[in-house]
């Protein structure tokens, strides 16, 4: 007779479940239109902008080797780095306001893994059928028909991660001359890689890992929870209608809850989970199972919005969720600061200049008993047309500016360095004296920069 086993042992528990992928069924309906609206309209942007011409040339191009940024009549250089800090607030803040407002709005409509996301599941549904036909497909043996479905998906799904890959170099590198050189396979080392990377990346994100990414990689799935209230809305199923769950017969009257448990709001689901538990945070708040929830209502003639936009706090009216503190404290920050980038873009004069001092010599005595200190001066012209610049100096006196030429000429977005010499009298001073080096536009006299810099003599 064996020996009992022992039942004190502990159990072995696995930690580690395999990826099971996902079949998301196609649904149609108000936010399902409204996904699609976002899809077209931001894919359209996307592959769009950079094809616009403004002023003879792309009118969105992030020149790097230039050192120079077009966005449409606006060309921004290094320096004004602020300005795009400034945008990154603004893109920080809004995402904390429309969280806070409505969830994971941002995860839903417009993220770029959801959109291009939807984009390949889409040629997927073309080539290998509906949720149950790719299901049934994957579980056959490997047939002629097999294959060639596979092959035709994935050549779908190649070719555009290609086409992807050009239209975000296009923004780097001039879109145009970028496409002429992909089709006749011309392209640069530089080009060729970024081109396959960024291929690449959006074949894996879009293509393979899909749902992974939001649930296991992506950060804001993690933190959401600490920007949200009572009052965000949220999508929810409504237990004390849906439950007890059950299937049954028409005009049955058998005392069971609105869900009539078909798994339909699961099947749709992209990231595979049952908004019946509760909120997850794998939920992207697509809404697809509101659709195919309020599509069964209506064919068990049941009140639509068993699964709905909804509060923690029940529902509330507009008015109840928009004037909150948090809301109100974040649509005022917002409005401060879009309003105060128009501005500042607005009064941006399109001129820098930089000056530094000749550290060789920190002045000299000339013959006629004034002083000389050397500066160069780095004027970067950042308007559409090329301006002749004068450079004078002022803050002390009999001072003037000597340099090998009286006008400095820069092209348009164009930088350009000089040597000049800036010559003051200063009978009994010494040490050093704030001076301010101007530089004026001889055919905009509005086109003016002020640097202040120091002069020395000696002591």
């Amino acid at each position: 007779m064996s020996a009992p086993a022992d039942i004190s042992a502990p159990a072995e528990t696995a930690l580690y479940a395999a990826h099971q992928k996902v079949y998301s069924r196609e649904v149609s309906g108000r936010f399902a239109r409204l996904r699609l609206l976002a899809v077209f309209g931001l894919l359209g942007l996307f592959y769009g902008a950079s094809w616009l011409r403004w002023d003879g040339r792309q009118a969105v191009l992030w020149d790097l080797p230039g050192r120079k940024f077009h966005i449409f009549g606006l060309t921004f250089f290094p320096q004004d780095f602020i300005l795009l800090t400034w945008l990154l607030v603004i893109a920080a803040l809004s995402l904390f306001f429309f969280t806070a407002l409505a969830g994971r709005l941002w995860c839903g409509y417009a993220c770029p893994q959801t959109v291009w996301t939807q984009i390949y599941v889409w040629m997927e549904r073309i080539t290998e059928g509906n949720r149950s036909q790719q299901m049934k497909l994957d579980r056959g043996r490997w047939t002629w028909n097999k294959v060639g479905r596979k092959l035709a998906k994935q050549s779908l799904w190649i070719v555009f991660s290609l086409f992807t890959g050009v239209a975000f170099v296009g923004y780097f590198s001039p879109i145009r001359a970028l496409m002429h050189g992909f089709v006749r396979a011309q392209l640069g080392g530089w080009e060729l890689f970024w081109v396959i990377f960024y291929s690449f990346a959006t074949y894996g994100n879009a293509g393979f890992l899909r749902e992974q990414l939001c649930k296991y990689m992506c950060p804001y799935a993690r933190f959401q929870s600490a920007m949200f209230d009572k009052r965000t809305l949220i999508i929810a199923y409504d237990a004390e209608r849906g439950e007890p769950r059950g299937a049954r017969r028409h005009n049955e009257t058998k005392a069971l809850g609105d869900c009539i448990d078909c798994t339909l709001c699961v099947q749709v689901c992209p990231t595979g989970i049952d908004i019946r538990k509760g909120l997850q945070y794998e939920c992207i708040a697509c809404a697809a199972c509101i659709d195919v929830c309020d599509e069964v209502m209506k064919k068990i003639d049941r009140p639509l919005g068993l699964v709905r936009y909804t509060t923690s706090s029940g529902d509330l009216s507009a008015r109840q969720r928009l004037l909150r503190p948090r809301i109100v404290l974040y649509a005022t920050a917002l409005t401060l600061l879009i309003a105060g980038f128009f501005w500042v873009v607005s009064q941006r004069i399109p001129l820098n200049v930089d000056v530094i001092r000749d550290r060789n010599t920190l002045s000299r005595e000339l013959a006629d008993g004034r002083t000389e200190n050397v500066y160069s001066v780095r004027i970067i012209n950042k308007d559409s047309r090329a301006h002749a610049f004068t450079v004078s100096a002022i803050g002390l006196d009999q001072i003037s500016v000597d340099a090998d030429s009286p006008t400095q000429w820069v092209d348009a977005e164009s930088v350009k360095s000089a040597v000049i010499r800036v010559r003051a009298a200063g009978a009994g001073l010494s040490g050093a004296h704030d001076i301010h080096i101007v530089t004026t536009a001889v055919d905009a006299p509005a086109l003016r920069r002020e640097v202040d810099a120091r002069f020395f003599y000696r002591r």
